[in-house]
């Protein structure tokens, strides 16, 4: 993986209106081993239903980054450690949540990054519901399989094209 900053990357494009980069608010924390990962991005909608992420993160990532459209839901975990070593396991680089996970001393050690709302034990039930390779509307900003995403400590960006 290419290293980036994400200040520099909003450094290069201050000017923007947000034509090239989209900026997400500051509400995401990191769970993974890995607190910087970027990639193309790979889409998954869902609510309180984990059956999509799970088929997603057992199949190849390919350097890529798995976006959760989980609604904002705080009531059950859309990922938990096994999950997560499915994923580190299977080359994804990284994987954005709006929703919740669980099992978090599990997740620090999975060596892919994980950015999500928070954290909850709950599990969810698996109904097979939920799609896959949708634009999802993530905290106000629209994300679109193939757009580029780029994640730190200083926050998350996301590109239609690969920026670094």
């Amino acid at each position: 993986m290419t290293k980036f900053s994400t200040c520099d990357i909003c450094d290069t494009h201050k000017a923007d209106d947000g034509r090239v980069l989209r900026v997400l608010p500051g509400v995401y924390r990191s769970y993974g081993a890995l607190p910087c990962f970027s990639g193309p991005v790979v889409t998954v909608k869902c609510l309180d239903d984990n059956s999509l992420v799970k088929a997603a993160v057992e199949s190849p990532g390919n350097g890529q980054v798995l976006v959760v459209d989980g609604g904002g839901s705080l009531r059950r975990a859309l990922l938990g450690g096994n999950l997560a070593a499915a994923a580190a396991r299977n080359g994804w680089a990284g994987l954005l949540i709006d929703g919740c996970v669980r099992d978090v001393a599990e997740l620090a050690q999975a060596q892919t990054g994980i950015f999500a709302l928070g954290h909850v034990p709950m599990p969810t039930d698996r109904k097979n519901q939920g799609l896959s390779q949708v634009p999802v509307q993530i905290q106000g900003h629209w994300l679109r399989p193939g757009d580029w995403l780029y994640a730190d400590a200083d926050g998350v960006l996301v590109s239609e094209s690969q920026l670094v």
